[in-house]
């Protein structure tokens, strides 16, 4: 009885919370009418263009005037064209996905409800969550299906995953990365699971020892198969938007916008903003899990292992040597770092904060990917902090769930969703 007054309690204080948080957000944005705010004024209009028709056409998916795919845009429009209340419908719409969001990381479940709240709370330490949460961007909607994709993955069903991330990338481009490292992550535990399979009693007989052998290479093939083709289709649908755009991004809006010379071609490429992204990670998620997860047996992991710390200080080092990263970053990092005096202590602050990241996800496993594609995609993004909150909502829901404890090690055992 104790146990349950106690979870009962918990729901209680996670939805006081919510409500809270979510009251004061929506007075500080002025109920959702005040006025446009950076860039929702240029994404309120490309939306109108895809509010005349339920279905828009070729042209118009063809030709508008933004970097990113279409579908935010294409649903604002829907909902101006069904309602006719202008942009804060679409606003509420995001606010309302946010919230979703912040409930299926944080709603307390029956096992490890504490944990989840945490991770609610970590997710909403991010400053950009609750920033974009009752705006038109776009960056809701993609992350909305970049969960969805997670969560159809961890529960072993690829064909709900894969069109959450179709849907994703047809939200914004750069999540692409998640279907990629999910995909690549696969590819490499089925190879050690076909390589290196669960330590056993040996077979005593030479048909024993075969079906053991035939056992493992089917489990190889299914998993090749289901878990690999899945994210692998999400991932090539970036292709068909690169032949609709004829490049990277619509031709009108590349014309017209101040767009990035790494985006304006497809080999144009910035190795030092994947390494700000590194730092990015370690100030907006690595920082904030450190002090809501037991901090102090984290500490006691460090002085245990010093040496790999210390080979990954240097191999860190010589990251920023080949690869420094770009001076001048948009958001609050880069706000930070301006206080500082000299170039050498912002580079140095830089350093520590990418150091924190390597450290953190230094193990071979599905999080690990998701860094390094993540970090791989930002060489072809505009240097800005705001990426990271896709990065941050799928970590924050992996943790809420316990999955890294439970599937991600490549050489471990990895139990069923």
């Amino acid at each position: 009885m104790s146990y349950s007054f106690g979870h009962t309690k918990q729901k209680f204080i996670f939805l006081l919370g919510i409500t809270a948080i979510y009251a004061a957000l929506l007075a500080w944005l002025n109920f959702l009418q005040g006025p446009f705010w950076a860039d929702e004024s240029a994404f309120w209009s490309t939306s109108l263009t895809f509010s005349d028709r339920l279905i828009p056409t070729i042209e118009s998916l063809r030709d508008y005037n933004e970097l990113n795919t279409p579908l935010p845009f294409i649903i604002f429009g829907i909902l101006e064209y069904l309602f006719g209340q202008g942009i804060w419908v679409g606003r509420l719409f995001n606010l309302i996905l946010s919230i979703g969001i912040v409930f299926i990381i944080g709603w307390p479940g029956r096992r490890g409800y504490k944990c989840r709240m945490l991770c609610a709370v970590g997710l909403l330490l991010c400053p950009y969550y609750l920033l974009l949460s009752g705006r038109l961007y776009t960056e809701m909607i993609a992350c909305t299906f970049g969960i969805l994709g997670f969560a159809s993955y961890v529960r072993n069903r690829h064909l709900l995953s894969s069109v959450a991330f179709i849907l994703a990338i047809a939200s914004r481009q750069y999540m692409l990365a998640f279907p990629v490292a999910i995909a690549a992550y696969e590819i490499v535990a089925s190879f050690t699971a076909a390589l290196y399979p669960k330590q056993c009693d040996p077979p005593q007989t030479l048909t024993a020892q075969r079906d053991a052998q035939q056992k493992v290479q089917r489990k190889f093939r299914w998993r090749f198969q289901w878990r690999l083709m899945a994210p692998a289709l999400a991932a090539l649908s970036i292709l068909g938007w690169f032949l609709l755009f004829n490049g990277l991004a619509p031709q009108t809006a590349i014309a017209i916008r101040n767009t990035p010379a790494v985006q304006k071609t497809i080999w144009a490429v910035e190795p030092g903003v994947a390494v700000n992204f590194l730092a990015i990670i370690g100030a907006y998620i690595v920082i904030p899990e450190f002090f809501l997860f037991q901090p102090l047996m984290k500490l006691k992991s460090i002085k245990l292992n010093w040496r790999r710390i210390v080979l990954t200080a240097l191999g860190c080092f010589l990251l920023f040597l080949i690869f420094p990263p770009v001076p001048s970053v948009l958001g609050p990092l880069s706000k930070l770092s301006s206080i500082l005096p000299t170039a050498g202590l912002k580079i140095g602050m830089l350093y520590v904060l990418a150091l924190l990241t390597c450290i953190r996800f230094y193990k071979p496993n599905l999080m690990t990917f998701i860094i390094f594609f993540n970090s791989l995609m930002m060489v072809k993004a505009f240097p800005w902090d705001k990426y990271v909150l896709s990065v941050a909502v799928i970590f924050w829901y992996l943790k809420s769930i316990d999955f890294e404890e439970k599937y991600l090690s490549l050489f471990g055992t990895r139990k069923s969703a």
